[in-house]
């Protein structure tokens, strides 16, 4: 049996108390007050001004309606409404942190600035820790190709814990800029931008990671989105590589009741889209994908999008997406597309996709070992202990993890347990399992 440290600071960062200052805010406060649990602030540009270093936020339950005039920053078609940018330091974060109970629900529905694209809450504060906030109902006002986004960061540090962001027309949380940041836990669902373009949300995607050299050592880790309108997380057109462990994409590109909207994969991994080769990043980054879970996308489960050059594909699973594993990939002059090259897969398991199970890779050319599409296997229902879709919705652990589910997780005496190859993860047995589940646990 194998143990691994991988990811070990990331996740201490989400868990060390800040052990300053603590001050309140709630629906019905007031800004004149003093911030205590008794006369608590009622914004968090109030609650900024009066934090430092270390001092913790207790964001109290009920809706915080949002409206224009509360907007940080407009101008040159945008707008920022609330704006973090007030720093804490290494071991002393900021912390704005939901109360026990009754969540925090921030209502942007009635933030419709004409012709202007929103961004909800704009991080670019460093050493920030966010826990338990929900955003919802941001909006989308321009007709032209536009975006909106529930979370933006530009900074640094920041851990980004148990944030919901759902039921709007932006994309759910968009990284883009900053260095080891933790995205832990979060969701994004029910995201549709039914007004630009041709009004089928082709630009809503659940994550996005877009960002520029320099922006190192980011992860997004036990994270899921569904019913995106475009893609679970997509990382086209960034300079440095992102780590995503165990998260879950599952029915993007497609609405609640099964329309289809826009691109649809799980997660979309790398491509420039015809950017000149002369203003690609050099080298291209690689992107790790590992633990995942990708069922019922409108297109692939798991893709490399263009991608000139290869991923690390690891102990990933995929059912019932249109192709489970599609590994498209781009010269290095970034002009043609080719079958995908330099990947390395490992234990990777698909069942039952609707058209293809792998498509357009270059085996040859890729490091390619230990997955249920070359080994001789045949993965049937017999092989799970569970097969129900609901699964995939339950509700999260007391500690915010993903659920505890049979969904996808190994039967005894299936011939998928022992059947993978050391990637460097933990394994329990002989060897590691086929897929994003050891058994057993």
């Amino acid at each position: 049996m194998r143990t691994t440290g991988v990811g070990l600071m990331a996740g201490l960062l989400a868990v060390t108390p800040a052990g300053g200052a603590t001050y309140f805010m709630a629906p019905g406060g007031s800004d004149a007050a003093a911030g205590t649990k008794d006369a608590p602030f009622a914004t968090v540009v109030r609650a900024q001004q009066a934090v430092k270093p270390g001092d913790t936020v207790v964001v109290g339950g009920g809706t915080y309606k949002m409206a224009e005039a509360q907007a940080a920053r407009r101008g040159r078609g945008r707008m920022q409404v609330i704006v973090l940018d007030k720093s804490g330091s290494e071991g002393k974060p900021v912390t704005y942190q939901a109360a026990d109970g009754d969540p925090p629900v921030f209502d942007f529905s009635a933030v419709k600035p004409a012709g202007s694209r929103v961004a909800a809450l704009f991080v670019e504060g460093s050493w920030i820790h966010l826990k338990g906030l929900e955003i919802t109902g941001v909006q989308v006002t321009q007709t032209r190709h536009t975006q909106s986004e529930c979370v933006v960061n530009q900074g640094s540090h920041n851990v980004y814990e148990a944030l919901k962001m759902h039921d709007g027309q932006a994309i759910g949380f968009w990284l883009g800029g900053g260095s080891d940041n933790l995205v832990l836990n979060c969701d994004a669902w029910r995201n549709h931008d039914f007004t630009s373009e041709n009004k089928m949300g082709g630009n809503v995607d659940g994550f996005g990671f877009h960002v520029q050299k320099g922006s190192v050592g980011n992860v997004f880790r036990g994270c899921r989105a569904w019913f995106n309108s475009d893609d679970g997380f997509d990382f086209i057109n960034t300079a440095e590589s992102v780590t995503v462990e165990n998260c879950w994409a599952f029915y993007n590109g497609l609405s609640a009741d099964f329309k289809r909207l826009g691109d649809g994969n799980g997660f979309k991994a790398g491509g420039y889209a015809g950017t000149p080769v002369e203003r690609m990043p050099s080298p291209v980054p690689r992107h790790t994908i590992r633990g995942c879970l990708a069922v019922g996308n409108r297109a692939s489960g798991f893709y490399a999008n263009h991608q000139p050059g290869g991923n690390d594909w690891f102990n990933n699973t995929a059912w019932k997406n249109t192709t489970n594993y599609n590994m498209l990939g781009r010269n290095a002059e970034n002009s043609a597309d080719l079958p995908g090259y330099g990947h390395k897969m490992r234990n990777n398991l698909g069942f039952a996709p609707l058209h293809a199970e792998l498509a357009s890779l270059n085996k040859e050319a890729s490091d390619v070992g230990g997955n249920s599409f070359n080994l001789p296997v045949t993965v049937t229902a017999e092989d799970f202990l569970g097969l129900d879709a609901a699964d995939l919705t339950a509700p999260r652990q007391p500690n915010g993890d993903l659920p505890k589910v049979a969904l996808l997780h190994l039967a005894p005496g299936s011939d998928l347990i022992d059947k993978g190859v050391d990637a460097g993860l933990p394994f329990r047995g002989k060897a590691p399992d086929l897929g994003a589940f050891e058994s057993g646990q």
